[in-house]
């Protein structure tokens, strides 16, 4: 019997080998305008909130939506919207079994503690995972991510499309949506951002946790459309594209997701995610996943 075994790229790595260990946090008595400010400054979707360097919460983007479609006003203090005790692993787990837990819990990030686990030391969040799996594929003498082999008969067999990886379908709210229905709809379907579409039902925007969060932040009603805050045009890629070269856009453009179009921007069918790309886990081309047969097994 052949077995294909599949092989991740990531196996044997330490959470401490990719952990940032900058962590940003605030205090209980904190304003929500100083946890959107820090968000904003550090290019981050969550804060630790903290007493006496205990971790005791965190404030995510989908914590300040909340705030914002309940009418609180900015100067809430964060110790009344945060979430309870952050998600924790230890810097000597498996990175894969961070990532797995990740997935499990529906978060994107893990809080790093030390051995006494009342001290938050860093943080491993998919934005890391995927620079270092870019890191690795640019480093792999097989990868289409090297620049040297684009174009070549090679990089077509082996590498990786973005069609293979990505989440199929995309939703969508039209241009007069008001921020209270855009933020109904992505609490409703778990996810971080919307197409905004015209009559014609032509992308011509997407409005994401980052606008809305802004959104509050300039004391804008919830009651505005969906147009006055989203933001364009749709970074987009085309789902024949190589997964390096999103990874690599994505990573450029410091975006969390590329909707995916099929021949023409106008034409999304789906879309590509940092969490997408870190849970495939095996680089951006057939030469880490599939490549060893294994026989008589």
């Amino acid at each position: 019997m052949v077995l294909i075994r599949k092989r991740s790229v990531l196996a044997g790595l330490k959470v401490h080998e990719v952990m940032r260990r900058q962590v940003i946090q605030l205090p209980p008595l904190a304003t929500l305008a100083m946890c959107i400010n820090r968000l904003v400054k550090n290019k981050i979707s969550a804060v630790l909130v903290v007493d006496d360097d205990a971790p005791v919460g965190v404030v995510s983007k989908t914590d300040l939506i909340g705030a914002f479609y309940a009418g609180l006003p900015i100067e809430t203090q964060v110790r009344d919207i945060m979430a309870g005790q952050p998600l924790c692993c230890l810097p000597d787990d498996s990175l894969e079994s961070a990532i797995d837990r990740m997935h499990g819990m529906g978060v994107h990030r893990l809080y790093v503690v030390g051995p006494d686990s009342s001290r938050v030391i860093g943080m491993v969040a998919y934005p890391d995972i995927v620079g270092l799996l870019y890191r690795y594929c640019r480093a792999c003498g097989n990868s289409s991510a090297r620049g040297r082999n684009a174009g070549s008969a090679e990089v077509d067999i082996l590498g990786l499309r973005v069609s293979e990886v990505m989440t199929p379908g995309a939703h969508s709210c039209p241009l007069q949506t008001s921020l209270a229905g855009v933020v109904e709809q992505l609490t409703a379907l778990r996810s971080g951002a919307l197409l905004v579409v015209d009559e014609a039902g032509i992308p011509r925007g997407v409005v994401s946790k980052s606008d809305l969060v802004l959104a509050y932040n300039h004391g804008l009603g919830i009651d505005q459309p969906a147009k006055m805050i989203m933001h364009a045009p749709v970074v987009s890629c085309d789902c024949d594209d190589l997964l390096a070269a999103a990874l690599q856009l994505m990573l450029l453009k410091d975006v969390q997701r590329l909707f995916v179009h099929r021949h023409r921007p106008t034409q999304i069918i789906g879309v590509l995610s940092l969490s997408d790309s870190a849970r495939f886990r095996s680089g951006s081309c057939r030469a880490c996943i599939s490549g060893r047969l294994i026989a008589g097994e």
